[in-house]
């Protein structure tokens, strides 16, 4: 029998698709209110991995992600994902978004992805919201899995959520 061990906290993360930037500023500015000081922003990415959010962004699209400083426990993720989706919903026009907002958590092993669709590689958590494990943690660097999106699968994605994780390893070092 194992033994039921308390989990450390987690690194939230939060994944943009955005066409705009003033789009991103009001989202980030959303999201900080909510979830504190942000301890890394990234570069801005293109973003032509899929035509997905073509119809409602249109073309030239960008990818950003973000982390916070505040750790946060894995079950609260599912908070998360509904305050980024009223967020999305708020700065969207003529019912559509403007941006998209993909929250997820980095922890030693894995990359923890939300999401309100469910698919055979997801877990139901709580309140319309599922958790995907993206990515996984090996030989020094994040790997994906075969179910992990296209721009997942990327050494520039590797080396952001490399940089995110060494932020979260001197934060739970002495947890």
């Amino acid at each position: 029998m194992g033994r039921i061990k308390k989990q450390p906290p987690v690194k939230l993360i939060t994944g943009f698709i955005f066409k705009d930037g003033e789009y991103f500023c009001k989202a980030k500015q959303g999201l900080r209110k909510s979830f504190g000081e942000i301890d890394f922003e990234s570069q801005e990415i293109p973003f032509n991995h899929t035509d997905y959010y073509q119809k409602e962004f249109g073309h030239s699209l960008k990818r950003k992600f973000i982390s916070f400083k505040r750790l946060i426990t894995p079950q609260s993720i599912v908070e998360t994902k509904i305050i980024t989706n009223r967020i999305e919903v708020r700065l969207s026009k003529d019912s559509l978004r403007r941006i998209n907002i993909d929250p997820g958590y980095i922890d030693m092993a894995k990359l923890v992805l939300a999401s309100t669709k469910d698919f055979r590689h997801r877990i139901y958590l709580n309140k319309g919201i599922f958790a995907e494990i993206a990515l996984f943690y090996q030989n020094k660097s994040f790997r994906p899995w075969e179910w992990s999106y296209p721009d997942y699968r990327t050494q520039e994605y590797f080396e952001i959520f490399n940089q995110i994780r060494k932020i979260y390893a001197s934060q739970i070092k002495n947890i």
